[in-house]
């Protein structure tokens, strides 16, 4: 079974960084394309940040030069590091993995803008409260 579980949320001033952390257990995260999506309160989930198979990144225009999406294969994890946090990056955050990696509906490598599949395989999430 794929369970996905994220944490390093917290609240923090603007202008701070934090990192998110989701370790996969039953996947082996390389294999496919993962993400970070957000949903701040009142809003559509938004994606923020993909990394597929190759180790290839893609942002969105919101975070982009902010936020950098990683992994770390021998620990199954994957990363968001965020830095020069803005109160509206205020939201709670969710690790996913692309369910329908390859096929039209992805949203591997344009995550901004996407609100995720119902493929997808998605953690509980994290809270990132950001105030100025």
């Amino acid at each position: 079974q794929v369970r996905l579980e994220e944490s390093g949320g917290g609240s923090v001033l603007a202008g701070r960084s934090l990192r998110l952390s989701c370790v996969v257990s039953g996947y082996t995260l390389s294999y496919w394309c993962m993400g970070w999506f957000r949903r701040a309160p009142g809003k559509e989930r938004e994606g923020v940040a993909s990394l597929d198979n190759n180790g290839f990144t893609t942002y969105a225009e919101s975070i982009k030069g902010r936020f950098t999406i990683s992994r770390d294969n021998a620990k199954n994890t994957l990363y968001l590091e965020m830095s020069n946090l803005k109160p509206e990056d205020t939201a709670t955050y969710y690790c996913a993995i692309d369910g329908m990696y390859g096929s039209a509906g992805s949203w591997c490598y344009a995550p901004g803008g996407h609100y995720g599949n119902d493929r997808d395989t998605w953690g509980p999430g994290t809270m990132v409260t950001v105030s100025s």
